[in-house]
């Protein structure tokens, strides 16, 4: 018998990774992963805070008979919906200031239990299979406001 055969701790053998630090590893990214999905959430945000239902603060206290400031206070709040731009300020989406819309930002603000702007937006604007396949925005304009709530209230953040 060879030395090695007797002594099992100096065999060569494989190194195994315990099965929770390769779970671990699956849940995130790599460094050049992250790099890539940032550089294309940069893109796609830019393109969204250009689109044509877009506002600045200015128009959308124009539009709601109100001051900026008074604006930039109710995006702190909830109470509006505003997407942080990389230069200073915010760009707001017009159709919230709807009478479907404007009632229903602060509560969905509350029930998703956050007030920052992208992640209304995103809940609003991505496809819910729960409204089959519909996005929270679009039932809330077919007059599914309560259903959207709840929804949003079992998704909190």
């Amino acid at each position: 018998m060879t030395p090695a055969a007797k002594h099992p701790a100096s065999t060569p053998r494989a190194v195994r990774t315990p099965k929770a630090k390769q779970q671990r590893d699956a849940d995130f990214a790599s460094a050049a992963e992250t790099r890539d999905l940032l550089k294309s959430s940069w893109s796609a945000r830019s393109a969204r805070l250009a689109a044509d239902d877009m506002l600045s603060t200015d128009e959308a206290a124009a539009l709601a008979g109100t001051s900026r400031v008074t604006i930039n206070a109710w995006i702190a709040k909830g109470r509006c919906i505003g997407l942080s731009q990389a230069v200073r300020g915010f760009r707001v989406p017009s159709w919230q200031f709807e009478p479907d819309f404007w009632p229903l930002v602060p509560k969905l603000a509350e029930a998703l239990g956050t007030t920052e702007g992208w992640a209304l937006l995103s809940f609003l604007e991505t496809p819910h299979g729960a409204l089959g396949g519909t996005t929270p925005r679009a039932a809330i304009e077919q007059g599914r406001s309560e259903r959207v709530l709840e929804l949003a209230g079992s998704e909190g953040f």
